[in-house]
């Protein structure tokens, strides 16, 4: 089997992977991805023991136990360049030998649970509630740089194309899908369903003008009326496309978990935000403890 050579996978002079500073007895299969780093220990601080930290640029890892259950959570950073980093690097840790350079025999499924933030862009989506990912639509063009094969969902994109009357000059979107697995486990009256949009930026790329003026000013209200085989787009955020092509493609399960902060449709935002995403943590983690 070919060695992979060291331009392509950097390691640092301890043994560990190039940006995430870890190697692989470091996590375990149960990851939890959030995007700030301080979330981090937000979410570990609910471990009943915590094993392993580890800090490098945005990239902040703790490893322990909660409930008998071995959690990994890491924090991504904000968009789906970064995903792109955390993703291929945290399958190397499993599915790579470090000593060899080769790929393992044994293919290891890693279980990647997003706990974010996002905006609705539908009027019936109440502030502070929770939403689970089906499909994810991703604007940001990452899995247009690997070979997806059959994975997306051309119908989907295609017809949103037409009904936005898509420039030529932007990116592409795709469609992807959550883990059926993962759904069936996160199967809880507390969590709606939707379909989440993955844009590329905050601001002019979710509408948002400031003192920037967007080309296409009509672009949330086009989203929000969009229906395809009855799924409407429900929400605004930077990960979960990512999150679910490259989890698909690395033959790992992923689900989003999104809190629901902003609804741009009524301009109102969480009069308590932080006590809303701590709701989701406890939720989620007591969910990965009896069924994950």
């Amino acid at each position: 089997m070919r060695a992979i050579t060291q331009s392509e996978l950097i390691l640092n002079a301890d043994g560990s992977i190039y940006h995430l500073n870890l190697k692989p007895a470091d996590i375990a299969t149960t990851i939890i991805t959030v995007g700030d780093p301080d979330r981090v220990t937000e979410v570990s601080k609910y471990f009943d023991t915590i094993e392993f930290k580890q800090h490098k640029r945005e990239f902040k890892t703790h490893t322990g136990i909660y409930k008998g259950k071995r959690i990994t959570v890491i924090s991504t950073g904000i968009g789906t360049d970064n995903i792109d980093i955390v993703f291929n690097e945290l399958d190397a840790l499993v599915n790579i030998d470090f000593s060899t350079r080769t790929i393992k025999k044994e293919h290891t499924t890693l279980t990647f649970i997003r706990i974010g933030t996002s905006g609705a862009i539908q009027e019936n989506i109440p502030i502070d509630s929770f939403l689970i990912s089906e499909k994810a639509i991703g604007f940001d063009n990452l899995l247009r740089f690997y070979d997806t094969g059959s994975l997306l969902d051309d119908g989907f994109s295609d017809a949103l194309k037409i009904h936005c009357k898509w420039s030529p000059k932007n990116a592409s979107p795709y469609v992807v899908n959550a883990s059926k697995k993962l759904l069936s486990d996160f199967n809880a009256t507390i969590f709606s369903r939707g379909c989440t949009a993955t844009n590329v930026g905050f601001y002019g790329p979710q509408g948002r003008t400031l003192r920037l003026k967007v080309k296409d000013e009509n672009l949330n209200n086009n989203l929000a009326c969009f229906e395809y085989q009855g799924v409407k787009i429900t929400n605004l955020e930077m990960e979960t496309s990512g999150i679910y092509g490259l989890a698909a493609l690395l033959g790992h399960q992923a689900i989003s978990l999104n809190a629901i902060l902003a609804n741009r449709a009524t301009q109102t935002f969480s009069a308590s935000p932080n006590k809303t995403v701590a709701r989701l943590i406890t939720t989620t983690l007591n969910i990965i403890a009896n069924k994950v």
